[in-house]
This record gives C-alpha cells, sequence and structure tokens, in this order.
C-alpha cells in the first residue's frame, strides 16, 4: 500500500500495538505513556483511528482473545497486521532521517529541549 506520511494518532496506535495485542483503553494508555504524555487520545480520536486503521488493513481485531479476570466480554482487541508493522517501521525510518538531516543543516537546533 503506497502511503504517504501516517497521521501523528495512527502512528502512536500502531507503535502503542507493537508489543502485542490490547483493548482500547490500553491502547490510549500506551499512546500517552510512549509520547511522555504529549499525546492524549479521548475515546473518540482513538476509535475513529482504529476504525481507519481496521479498514486500512494495518490492525485487525482479535477474535480468539483469552478473557482475561474480569474483563469486560464486550471488549474488543486489536493487533498489528505484518502490514501495519512495516507501515510503522517505514514511519519511523521515514522520522529518523528527518532528524538526521535536520541536525545536519542546524547542529544547535533542538539543545536544551525536553
Amino acid at each position: 500500500m503506497a502511503r504517504g506520511q501516517l497521521p501523528v494518532a495512527s502512528l502512536h496506535v500502531l507503535l502503542a500495538l507493537l508489543d502485542g495485542e490490547k483493548h482500547g483503553y490500553a491502547v490510549m494508555r500506551d499512546v500517552e505513556e510512549l509520547s511522555e504524555g504529549a499525546v492524549r487520545m479521548g475515546p473518540g480520536t482513538l476509535y475513529g483511528t482504529i476504525k481507519r486503521l481496521l479498514a486500512d488493513g494495518l490492525i485487525e481485531e482479535v477474535t480468539e482473545t483469552t478473557r482475561r479476570d474480569g474483563d469486560d466480554e464486550r471488549r474488543r482487541y486489536y493487533r498489528l497486521t505484518a502490514g501495519g508493522e512495516r507501515v510503522a517501521a517505514t514511519e519511523v525510518a521515514r522520522l529518523r532521517a528527518l532528524v538526521t538531516r535536520v541536525r545536519r543543516l542546524r547542529p544547535d537546533f533542538g539543545h536544551g529541549l525536553a
């Protein structure tokens, strides 16, 4: 699938799913943790993003998930597809290359930022 730059929310959801299947609320928490609080998704953004990623074939709903103790049976779990993992890796490589180019052009840029 040819695509341009991945939306920030989509990239964060894909990265949150790198370590395995998760339900929506866990994805939301992991996005916040991965971004150190810089990206916070509300339910509307999260589930809209999940819907687009499902439609694009980058994630899939897991139907054979074994319920954890106390898990709500309505809770849906998602995982990356092979294509989703490739897209995430490509986007991370694109961002890494961008940072490298910026550092070459302006070695002092961004110093002192958290």
